[in-house]
């Protein structure tokens, strides 16, 4: 009986979690979604963003293709590669044993508690292991849209290869994406195999544990037999195409097919793939055997035989019959990389002229030195940025590039080659206090106009060179040349897209208060005034939305974006301004050259830039990195991003590209309208390239040579100007470009082509040009390389190259030396290398003459000091192996022509210390000299008198001759003026030898 008390309790109820206890897991789940939401606004409003950017740029067809071209080729091999993922899976968990390890009666295996958590969730397990494995493959198949246009485009090249006889095309179209094909077969192939063995595994179809027949159940047999059997299949395929890359792979001596590769790695490769056939029928016999005998004697036999024929045997053949003949056995091969490789680069078409080595004096060309050098270009590009920044930026936020480009205008039916440079928008300018979003991104937003001087230090009139530089485009109302070239109305000046243009800037007029607040620069006199301007132009997305706020807002990660009341409805938002960015973007299949230049064209500043069609596929060329050789004292780094790596073994000029520095039209005009390549890309995009034909004769007038292609071509030539195979493999006979001997980085820097007029026999055009020396003997010039870069010549892109003959001749390095070493040019240097002095050497030049050479380089000096800037001082001339130095080039010459020739350490050589004639001659008793071609205003009468008064004659007398030749000097007789100071310094050097 129980006791009164010992009523049962009621049961507990459970414990309700309080809301606090609920909290974490809620805000772990509430982070996920913010996190994953951000995510995903953030891919949203880049992808969106730059579908906005293509239309307001007119080039939305571009986005369209790139994207319906990337999303087929996920949606294709994603697919294939989930649904085999999926399909193996399936099928064997389909046809999984009846009784499999853990069951009664069977033995277990550990596995059981892995089968309970998967069995009633296969299918999702499958359709999750499928769709992970559909986005890897997609994902990596969207990088070969590249590959996969040019395969659907495929052109020819009319030139076959002479080992397979197979277009080029078919390397550069065709093969790229075939290879990539098989490689995804046999990804297939491993990543299904693998999938139905883990299958089988878990669920008993493959027991390792088991007696030898019974390991696989038939199903599983037959799956990994199949599976098996497809990858050999697809390796035999592989191999087979593999033999058509001996033709572009890289050797260790030259780019294509060896003997090696032709005797003993080509039939291996063949052999191999017959092998991996009989293997992938062993392996297809298994499903019918169910012996796994045959195939493993087949996998044994296939690894060995790649192991002797692919590693052994080539290496044998190499160590025997290679290395000791090298010159007899690969003769033919190298021959073979010669064409191609100057075929692929355009050598072949080099125009080379052997000269003698006979100056110009003989035809009387010098003796007018002040017109065959008047174009001679003496402000260097590199050195006169300072002076520009000086003396032509007049705000603290704008500058100009630290290497200026050279350009040819007509200016009073002349052509004069400039040096210029846009007047860029510099925000690191700005004061720290200033520096805030609304001045950043609302109130400095462009740049303004171009800042220009004649090359050759001369006047607009061309009449003589002046001390300080002359400029075609600057501040003040005179400097108006480029201005009035443009029109009645001059130019557009506003740059709001260049190479230093801001991230984005927010451009547009206040519907409200109406008021501009884009800080301008006044033109004509100069002033302290702020001028206010408002963007007016197509270009630029309209962001008056809140929608295209918000996108942009996250874009930038910036709220200013959506809170500032600088964004209203008229608002545009210009980004992405980078001239060479936008071709890249709009032609994304293009190689952009690394040096965009401007030019005033019909009122505009246009940048222009080339556009470049490259592979690394063209059969037998030899490959070379594109940094490589484009690299030079001015460029570090290119930045070259079209293919995967910069190896390339073909280029071409096939696009010339514009963009309006206004308003951001971007322009493609065909060049090489012959070029496969870009014959294939316009298929892909068609529009996108318009015809040669279309091209302005405004704009062609200032289309050029490109320099990268130029030193591409530089670079191959300077070995493969020899055409003998053996002389090519020795290397006797190889150039090289010669260090820039004004380089103050590493010793390796190369010299970098020079713009100027120049003639390599055939009258003067408006050129790119370089030199060579021979390898290793930088202090000898061995040849000298121009192109003729006048784009409405019918010559243009004709590349002359005269070869020196073998006897030594100065480079630019033993030049420098003798510069630098001549006593007479360091005496005239020394006030300027004392105290805070210093001289600045300018760019060496190097120019035929006749059958000669002159060098030719502007020597600047400066004091220190921030504010103080290089200034022209002297001319240095190097001719004949007499050097000259005066304050103009004309002076220059004419000291070189009437000075003694210097020895190799540039110390002058005095002529009576000739050698004496041999006894057998009988020497004249009184020297004849040839007469002048007009006798000396006043004669030269000798001496008389004592030491003293014969000393005080002679320098009255010298003094006379030297009034005369100022005369003939302001008259422009400068044969007369070199001559009257010759007569003059001779009779000071007498007056000096009766001093003692």
């Amino acid at each position: 009986m129980s006791a009164p008390f010992d009523n049962p309790r009621p049961p507990t109820p459970p414990r309700r979690p309080t809301p606090g206890s609920r909290r974490p897991g809620a805000l772990v789940i509430t982070a996920i979604v913010l996190v994953v939401g951000f995510m995903l606004l953030s891919g949203f409003s880049s992808f969106w963003t730059e579908r906005l950017w293509f239309r307001s740029t007119g080039y939305s067809g571009v986005f369209t293709t790139l994207l319906l071209t990337r999303v087929g080729l996920f949606l294709v091999f994603g697919g294939l590669m989930a649904a085999t993922v999926g399909l193996t899976m399936a099928l064997a968990y389909r046809f999984r044993p009846v009784l499999w390890p853990g069951m009664p009666g069977m033995p277990d295996d550990g596995m059981d508690r892995y089968r309970e958590l998967l069995a009633p969730r296969m299918g999702r397990v499958v359709g999750v292991a499928a769709v992970l494995m559909g986005l890897f493959a997609g994902a990596s198949a969207t990088g070969q849209w590249r590959s996969f246009s040019l395969w659907r485009h495929s052109q020819s090249f009319g030139t076959d290869d002479p080992y397979f006889n197979k277009d080029v095309g078919f390397y550069v179209f065709d093969l790229p994406f075939w290879h990539y094909v098989v490689d995804f077969v046999m990804a297939l192939a491993v990543v299904g195999l693998i999938a139905a063995i883990v299958v089988n595994y878990l669920f008993g179809g493959i027991r390792l544990s088991g007696r030898p027949g019974d390991r696989l159940t038939s199903a599983a047999q037959i799956q990994v037999s199949a599976l098996l059997a497809l990858f050999v299949i697809a390796k035999a395929v592989d191999y087979w195409l593999d033999r058509y890359d001996l033709v572009t792979s890289s050797g260790s001596i030259f780019t294509g097919m060896g003997y090696t590769d032709d005797k003993a790695v080509l039939p291996a490769k063949e052999i191999l793939a017959g092998i991996a056939i009989v293997c992938a029928v062993l392996f297809l016999a298994n499903i019918v055997r169910r012996t796994w005998l045959l195939p493993s004697v087949g996998v044994a036999l296939f690894a060995l035989s790649a192991i002797i024929l692919g590693l052994v045997v080539p290496s044998v053949v190499q160590a025997l019959q290679v290395n000791p003949n090298v010159p007899d056995r690969e003769g033919p091969y190298i021959k073979r990389n010669i064409d191609a490789t100057r075929a692929a680069y355009g050598l072949d078409k080099i125009q080379v002229r052997d000269i003698s080595g006979t100056g110009a004096a003989e035809d009387g060309r010098l003796e007018a030195p002040d017109g065959i050098t008047s174009s001679i270009p003496l402000v260097d590009p590199q050195i006169v940025s300072e002076i520009f920044e000086q003396q032509q930026q007049v705000r603290a936020y704008y500058s100009v590039a630290d290497v200026l480009d050279v350009d040819r205008y007509d200016i009073d039916g002349q052509d004069r080659a400039v040096v210029l440079g846009v007047r860029e928008l510099d925000q690191s300018g700005l004061a720290e206090n200033d520096q805030n979003w609304s001045n950043l991104h609302t109130a400095y937003t462009h740049g303004n106009g171009v800042i220009a001087a004649f090359a050759n230090q001369r006047p607009e009139d061309d009449s003589a060179q002046l001390s300080s530089v002359q400029w075609a485009e600057g501040q003040e109302p005179d400097e108006d040349a480029l201005s009035r070239v443009a029109g009645p109305d001059g130019y557009e000046t506003r740059v709001y897209f260049g190479e230093q243009s801001p991230e984005y800037s927010i451009v547009g007029l206040d519907p409200e208060t109406k008021q501009a607040r884009e800080f301008d620069l006044p033109r004509g006199e100069r002033t302290d005034d702020d001028v206010a301007t408002t963007y007016t132009g197509k270009a630029g997305v309209p962001i008056g939305g809140l929608f295209h706020q918000l996108l942009y807002a996250v874009k930038y990660s910036e709220p200013n974006l959506l809170l500032s009341s600088r964004v209203h409805d008229n608002s545009k938002i210009l980004y992405d301004r980078n001239p060479r960015r936008m071709v890249e973007k709009v032609a994304p299949w293009l190689t952009v050259d690394s040096d965009p230049y401007p030019a005033v064209i019909d009122g505009r500043i246009q940048w222009i830039l080339d556009g470049y069609t490259v592979t690394d596929k063209y059969p037998l060329s030899q490959k070379e990195s594109l940094e490589t050789m484009t690299a030079d004292s001015l460029q570090n780094d290119n930045g070259f991003q079209t293919l995967p790596t910069d190896e390339i073994n073909y280029m071409r000029n096939s696009v010339k590209a514009t963009v309006d520095a206004y308003d951001g039209t971007v322009n493609l005009y065909e060049w090489d309208s012959a070029d496969p390549i870009l014959k294939a890309w316009e298929d892909v995009f068609p529009g996108v390239v318009s015809p040669n034909e279309d091209i302005p004769d405004a704009l062609r007038a200032h289309l050029r040579y490109p320099e990268d292609l130029f030193k591409a071509q530089r670079y191959q030539f300077q070995r493969y100007h020899e055409t003998s195979p053996t002389a090519w493999f020795e290397g006797s006979s190889r150039w090289e470009v010669p260090s820039d001997p004004q380089s103050t980085t590493t010793s390796d820097r190369r010299q970098p082509p020079y713009r100027l007029f120049t003639d390599t026999g055939s009258g003067e055009t408006w050129s790119l040009t370089s030199v060579y020396v021979p390898r290793d003997k930088e202090n000898n010039l061995a040849a000298y390389m121009a192109v003729n870069s006048d784009a409405t010549s019918e010559d243009y892109g004709t590349i002359s190259v005269l070869q020196l003959p073998n006897e030594p001749s100065g480079g630019p390095l033993q030049i420098a030396n003798t510069f630098s070493t001549n006593t007479e040019i360091s005496d005239a240097l020394l006030p300027y290398t004392t105290g805070d002095a210093q001289t600045v050497p300018g760019n060496l030049l190097t120019l035929p003459i006749g059958d000669e050479f002159m060098y030719v380089q502007p020597m600047y000096t400066r004091r220190s000091g921030t504010s103080n800037f290089p200034i022209l001082r002297f001319v240095l001339v190097s001719y004949e192996n007499r050097v000259g130095i005066d304050s103009t080039l004309v002076g220059a010459i004419e000291n070189a022509l009437t000075s003694n020739p210097v020895d190799d350490n540039g110390q002058p050589v005095d002529p009576s210390e000739s050698p004496s004639p041999s006894p057998s001659e009988s020497p004249s008793e009184s020297p004849t000299a040839s007469p002048s071609e007009s006798p000396s205003e006043s004669p030269t009468t000798a001496p008389t008198g004592g030491t003293q008064a014969q000393i005080r004659q002679l320098l009255q007398q010298a003094e006379a001759k030297f009034n005369q030749a100022d005369a003939a000097q302001r008259a422009g007789d400068t044969v007369k003026w070199a001559r009257l100071m010759e007569e003059g310094r001779a009779l000071i050097e007498q007056a000096v030898r009766l001093a003692g």
